[in-house]
């Protein structure tokens, strides 16, 4: 039996837990060591993948939604056990 791939990356998860801890997508992207324009397509591809708005733009901070809230949450699970 062969599994088709997730529609996301690890990589797409990991900016998703920056931008959420940062509050900032500039220092989420510094801190993940990316271009900001690079890491909000990202996240935005990300979103359209789960179709699920992970944060809210537009104000002076990313505000992470209520769904991404869970997706950040299943997100540093998953991420915690792949780093095992």
């Amino acid at each position: 039996m062969r599994l088709a791939p997730p529609p996301f990356t690890t990589r797409q998860l990991q900016y998703a837990v920056a931008v959420a801890d940062e509050r900032s997508f500039r220092r989420a992207a510094q801190r993940c060591g990316v271009s900001q324009p690079s890491l909000s397509a990202q996240l935005a591809q990300l979103e359209g993948a789960l179709g699920v708005r992970v944060v809210e733009r537009g104000g002076r901070r990313p505000l992470v939604t209520e769904a991404g809230g869970d997706l950040i949450a299943r997100a540093r699970r998953l991420l915690a056990e792949t780093d095992d």
